[in-house]
């Protein structure tokens, strides 16, 4: 391989939340738990953010960026990052989109809770699939929107839509958003053309606007290819595309995202709210890495496939009950655990305390969730070895006892 996924990079005193933060993000509301060790020995293995290296793209574009001595305020008024953006998912997707629809965001997050107070009213309510990813929640809940949640079905290690469900939470009158997640966080599915298009026209029927979050879109296995929801229907108003380089070449601090807008209405409003300014090294990664990171996105995939084979072999001889199967898309792996615990586990403790090992269990994924744990194989293959080690010893001792 050109680049080098094997190699450990130390992340201390770089404020790095998957380091630093755990404690405050995954135990906000008390509860810590006692760390079997000094805080340099566990094993970071949850927030979705890479233990890599960024792409020498984006580097080389944010070096050649910081050659100019001034980063005042800066808007995206030039077409750099259309044309980047565009040419990247016509070439991958076969998917385009006009520029005047383009708009920009610090980040997918901040445009979740914008597009809730834009396109809904207080007392309205928000339609997700759960599990869920948290923030689709906390956005409905700050903004006063209830979230529903339509439960996936599980059905040996995957997942599938309960399309009945859906259906009739999709004609809920008070319901005005789908946030869909796409490809799916936590599971890793990637929906199917038929798939996507019931989805859309179910909400389309219902008069339910559409917020596709497409940030995990990069990140199939190899040989699948992603499909933008709004390729399928080229002529709705009502879905909003959510992308950005976060997750696809490990530059989520950057804090920059495309949201296309392709409603008239609702593209004014967002103009006329919404923050507008970016930060110009951020803008300058993202024109960089979408010009020129396609063969380290290529490397990237092919090092995660091998990173989940391992996974999957790890677990057949040594925790066989354990469900699991390799997802379609995303570096997350979502595991089945529930045989081996008789009784309900919050598994983000018990893997910190047991293990020393940081995750995410099922509890931190709205609903949905019971007996999984979430684990980011975005790493130094040694690393998820010696992770998926340490979890095994911990629930042998358990299980024994």
């Amino acid at each position: 391989m050109v680049y080098d996924f094997d190699t450990a990079i130390d992340r201390r005193d770089t404020n790095a939340l998957a380091h630093d933060g755990f404690e405050s993000y995954l135990f906000r509301d008390g509860g810590k738990p006692e760390l079997p060790a000094a805080r340099e020995d566990l094993i970071a293995m949850w927030v979705a953010d890479m233990q890599f290296a960024a792409p020498k793209a984006a580097l080389d574009a944010m070096t050649e960026r910081l050659k100019h001595p001034i980063f005042g305020y800066t808007m995206n008024f030039g077409d750099e990052l259309y044309e980047a953006l565009c040419s990247w998912c016509v070439e991958r997707y076969g998917w385009s989109f006009a520029r005047e629809d383009m708009q920009t965001s610090l980040g997918v997050i901040p445009a979740l809770f914008a597009l809730i107070d834009y396109a809904s009213e207080p007392g309205e309510k928000v339609l997700s699939l759960t599990p869920s990813y948290g923030y689709f929640k906390h956005a409905a809940d700050h903004l006063g929107r209830e979230f529903v949640g339509s439960a996936l079905i599980q059905r040996d290690g995957t997942f599938t839509i309960d399309f009945d469900d859906f259906e009739r939470r999709a004609s809920d009158p008070a319901v005005k958003l789908f946030f869909l997640c796409h490809p799916h966080n936590p599971t890793g599915r990637a929906w199917t053309e038929l798939e996507l298009r019931r989805m859309g026209e179910l909400c389309f029927a219902n008069g339910v606007t559409i917020v596709s979050d497409e940030i995990h879109c990069d990140l199939l296995r190899s040989g699948k290819r992603h499909i933008p929801l709004a390729k399928l229907f080229p002529d709705r108003k009502d879905i909003i595309t959510c992308m950005a380089i976060s997750k696809t070449f490990n530059l989520a601090g950057m804090m920059i995202a495309s949201i296309v807008i392709p409603d008239p209405e609702l593209k004014a409003i967002w103009r006329k709210r919404h923050y507008p300014f970016i930060n110009p090294v951020s803008l300058a990664a993202a024109v960089g890495a979408y010009r020129q990171g396609g063969p380290w996105l290529q490397e990237l995939k092919t090092y995660l496939d091998g990173n989940f084979e391992w996974l999957k072999g790890f677990l057949a001889e040594y925790l066989p009950q354990a469900r699991f199967a390799i997802p379609e898309a995303t570096y997350l792996a979502w595991i089945d655990l529930g045989a081996y615990f008789p009784e309900p586990v919050n598994f983000t403790k018990y893997f910190i305390e047991k293990a020393g090992v940081v995750l995410e269990g099922g509890e931190m994924f709205v609903d949905n969730g019971e007996n999984m744990v979430r684990l980011n194989l975005a790493c130094p293959r040694a690393q998820v070895e010696t992770a998926l080690k340490r979890m095994r010893d911990a629930m042998l001792v358990s299980t024994q006892n």
